[in-house]
């Protein structure tokens, strides 16, 4: 039993909001409780503390949702999962609850441990598009999908978080064709 999809909703809503206003070290249950609606038991019932509350709304929160494309080819699919990247890094509130978390997650084992979580399932939403490319023999079936992912998305986190440059509006289509075909001149 749950607290109810509404009224996690509008905690995971309230969680995310916090997040990206104060950060990771200023978010509290009781302000989460209080945005939200509710009691803060109501959310140490389901969340026993801060860190779960916010793995949970990272995974089931609609800012950073996911929806696997389907496009027909694997380099449309991983294309769009760029792009979706981007944005989700580079336009508010997206970007400062993703960089919130994951940076406050860097000095925090239980926090790390929620965001291994909300990855796994990151992962497992994108799969569909491997499979479907290993199906029309566009990828080896011994492809890696979660180096393919880590490969595109490190370079997205590279380029807009840590450089903090601007991602053109070709970037997606360049990282891709860059990991699936390589640098090499082609003969």
């Amino acid at each position: 039993m749950n607290p109810g999809p509404r009224r996690a909703a509008a905690i995971f809503q309230a969680t995310l909001e916090l997040l990206a206003e104060h950060g990771y070290e200023r978010l509290t249950v009781e302000g989460v409780a209080e945005r939200a609606g509710v009691n803060k038991t109501t959310i140490y019932r389901w969340w026993p503390s801060k860190a779960a509350l916010l793995g949970a709304a990272l995974t089931c929160g609609a800012p950073l949702d996911l929806t696997a494309p389907d496009t027909g080819t694997l380099q449309g699919d991983l294309t769009e999962l760029v792009r979706s990247l981007v944005r989700l890094l580079t336009l508010p509130p997206a970007s400062d609850i993703a960089v919130a978390a994951l940076g406050a997650a860097a000095g925090n084992p239980e926090l790390a441990g929620h965001t291994r979580g909300f990855f796994a399932d990151r992962l497992a939403r994108e799969l569909p598009v491997f499979e479907r490319a290993a199906a029309r023999g566009e990828l080896s079936p011994d492809a890696d999908p979660m180096l393919l992912m880590d490969l595109l998305a490190g370079a997205v986190w590279a380029r807009a978080v840590f450089r903090g440059l601007p991602i053109e509006d070709d970037f997606p289509e360049h990282a891709v064709s860059t990991v699936l075909h390589g640098i090499a001149r082609r003969r």
